[in-house]
């Protein structure tokens, strides 16, 4: 099997991409649990049946949205980290660095047909998850709602991709592929 040497674009583009997807999932994270409009609603309610103000659920809701939105605000600039990132990695083949391989190519093997087809199934779900969120954003009011129940379905290919992802890496790691965790590291095998 020949072993694949990982350029250094290849590395900064790939770690920059894993660290905002990361980074995306800690505020999706955050936003259903302990920063969820409910919770904080609820906790700025206890608080003030200490004293003798009172909320309606509205206003408090309202509150609640407005302590989470600057957290919020992160996932939106995380967005358009990614809008970059993506675009760079869609553009840089034309470039002879990170070439995108056809998992149609005759001269692969099943198996990484297999992972040339996951890879380009990722690439399009996060195409879809940065144009809907870009449409939430920037686009007309009236693409919102729809755009949003499509944008909240990306948790579940991120993590499903996430955890593919990883148990290739370490199947390879301990198979055919010893020392792939170093050279996505620092571009080269490590040496025992």
């Amino acid at each position: 099997m020949e072993i694949t040497k990982y350029s250094k674009v290849y590395r900064i583009i790939h770690w920059t991409i894993a660290v905002s997807f990361l980074l995306l999932l800690i505020t999706i994270f955050l936003r259903l649990t302990w920063l969820n409009k409910y919770n904080v609603a609820a906790i700025i309610q206890d608080y003030l049946s200490t004293t003798d103000q009172v909320l309606s659920q509205e206003q408090l809701i309202v509150l609640a949205k407005k302590i989470r939105q600057p957290m919020w605000n992160w996932h939106i600039y995380i967005g358009y980290v990614l809008v970059a990132l993506f675009s760079i990695r869609l553009l840089i083949p034309a470039f002879g660095h990170m070439k995108i391989q056809n998992p149609l190519d005759k001269n692969l093997s099943t198996k990484m047909k297999f992972q040339k087809g996951i890879y380009i199934i990722f690439y399009l779900c996060v195409i879809v998850s940065l144009v809907t969120g870009l449409i939430i954003v920037l686009g007309p009011k009236e693409f919102k709602k729809p755009m949003e129940e499509i944008h909240v379905l990306s948790i579940y290919y991120l993590i499903a991709f996430i955890a593919i992802h990883l148990a290739g890496v370490l199947i390879a790691e301990f198979t055919d592929q010893k020392g792939i965790i170093s050279r996505i590291v620092s571009g080269s095998k490590k040496d025992k």
